[in-house]
């Protein structure tokens, strides 16, 4: 294959982006025969269509999909290299993060925290699925991924998993809902199996880890539920359990500025249910060093809350 031309690349990626080749010729200030003539050169030099034609639009072929994913990890690249270079000039610099869309906000920004308004860097913070923000990392589109879904690893995975902090779980509810019982029974603790099953929850949805722990805790007890929502995000959770729709089976931190203003009260930790909140990277030769300062920090500040337990089930 002859050596490759990044300039090629470049125009290559603005039609796939576009969609059309009038619409990236358009926005290059080339004429549309030029830019088809250099596509044809790239797909030549290839040895692969990149495109195929549907109406009016260009649909990018299997070989397309694999050029366009190397493309932008080479352009990603070329961005490191200079973003490296800049700060070695004192520019600013920017860390790219990726988080689960169901991750807790507050955890997200006690990770962030000590970078926050400090005026050399930029945060990039993107969320998604899981899948589509390890396919970030992998082309390098991302720094990290904060996540609390640990990635298959074996002997051939490119990630490096860091375990930045592992947080109890709790039924947390309205005080109107839990006041009264805390204070009735707070020297020997609150029954779990009373509290579960005399008040609607509001829990994760099953395709979690901690759904899947709390159903196996429920079927250890022999206790029968009753399910006020199951929600695939911490912050809907949040505001559902603010609103007394029910108990909320959840780590303190996503509520932890309601507790600390006692708009929420816990009833107290759920046995054997932990959140653990993981850092994903690559193996990089070049790591992005504002991603060192944050992953040699250790756990995440939740501004000194600690749990209680619950009393014998």
């Amino acid at each position: 294959m002859a050596s490759l031309n990044l300039h090629h690349l470049r125009l290559f990626r603005a039609v796939a982006c576009e969609g059309t080749v009038t619409g990236a010729a358009r926005q290059l200030n080339l004429s549309p025969s030029a830019l088809s003539t250099q596509l044809r050169t790239l797909e030549d030099s290839l040895g692969h269509d990149l495109f195929e034609r549907r109406g009016r639009g260009l649909i990018l072929t299997e070989a397309g999909r694999i050029a366009l994913d190397h493309a932008e990890a080479i352009f990603r690249s070329a961005e490191d290299l200079a973003a490296t270079l800049r700060n070695a000039r004192g520019g600013q610099r920017a860390l790219r993060v990726g988080a689960l869309a169901t991750l807790s906000r507050n955890f997200q920004i006690g990770f962030l925290r000590p970078l926050l308004g400090r005026p050399d860097v930029e945060i990039v913070l993107r969320s998604g699925s899981q899948g589509e923000l390890l396919r970030g990392l992998d082309s390098l589109a991302l720094d990290v991924v904060l996540t609390n879904l640990a990635p298959p690893r074996d002997a051939a995975s490119p990630y490096l998993i860091h375990r930045l902090d592992e947080q109890a779980v709790s039924l947390i509810g309205t005080p109107a809902r839990l006041g009264s019982l805390l204070a009735a029974e707070s020297r020997e603790g609150v029954p779990l199996a009373a509290l579960l099953t005399r008040h609607p929850l509001i829990l994760p949805t099953p395709e979690t880890a901690l759904r899947a722990t709390f159903d196996a805790l429920v079927a250890q007890l022999g206790v029968t539920v009753r399910i006020a929502a199951e929600v695939d995000d911490m912050a809907m959770i949040r505001l559902m359990v603010r609103e007394d729709a029910g108990l909320a089976v959840i780590p303190p931190i996503v509520v932890q500025d309601e507790l600390g203003t006692g708009q929420l009260v816990e009833a107290g930790r759920v046995p054997t249910m932990v959140e653990s909140f993981l850092a994903v990277t690559l193996d990089r030769r070049f790591p992005n060093p504002l991603l060192g300062e944050l992953l040699t920090r250790g756990g995440i500040d939740v501004n000194g809350y600690r749990s209680g337990p619950l009393g014998k089930s």
